[in-house]
């Protein structure tokens, strides 16, 4: 699909939870998500939201539709990244994923552990399938904001590089990294 430079990006809001999917309570992570790019971006983007039950099938067919049939440029997920039985959104990320990016993983589980010490159980990664960039986060809205904090920086020079839609972040909430040309 050839993507037009002034279309705006699209960017898919997983938020995966058994309770949340089933109503039994109000899902805080997706809209946190959702605020967290409404503060830092300037350019134009559309959100396309889900909220699904965790498990393999679900987790990787909603990815596989949000990057393939919806062309989503950045998917970011939250939640089923723990060590518990139904915390299986690695494993569906990396069905689908081409390529991981693994220093994604390694530096949100960083920044993590200089406020709790129960970050070494996160199993959070990333990584792309065609010119979609995919990332999975805690399901916590507050550690979606130190996540996300530590690693948007690099996500626009990524898209870039995989041919996704162009992101631009305000540089006094969020000083993205393009190489100079």
């Amino acid at each position: 699909m050839t993507v037009s430079p002034t279309s705006p990006a699209r960017i898919g809001i997983v938020t995966i939870s058994d309770r949340a999917s089933a109503g039994q309570y109000v899902d805080e992570s997706g809209p946190a998500i959702r605020a967290y790019l409404d503060e830092i971006l300037t350019s134009r983007w559309e959100a396309i939201v889900r909220v699904i039950p965790d498990g393999i099938e679900s987790v990787s067919g909603t990815l596989i539709d949000l990057a393939d049939s919806e062309d989503c440029d950045l998917v970011l997920t939250t939640g089923g990244t723990g060590p518990a039985p139904r915390d299986l959104t690695p494993e569906a990320v990396q069905a689908v994923i081409s390529r991981e990016l693994p220093g994604f993983g390694e530096l949100m589980r960083k920044v993590s552990l200089e406020s709790v010490p129960t970050a070494i159980l996160s199993r959070q990664l990333a990584g792309t399938r065609g010119a979609t960039l995919i990332i999975t986060l805690p399901g916590k809205p507050g550690s979606i904001r130190t996540c996300l904090n530590a690693v948007f920086p690099a996500v626009p020079y990524c898209l870039d590089l995989i041919g996704a839609r162009r992101l631009e972040t305000d540089p006094a909430r969020c000083l993205a990294f393009r190489p100079k040309s």
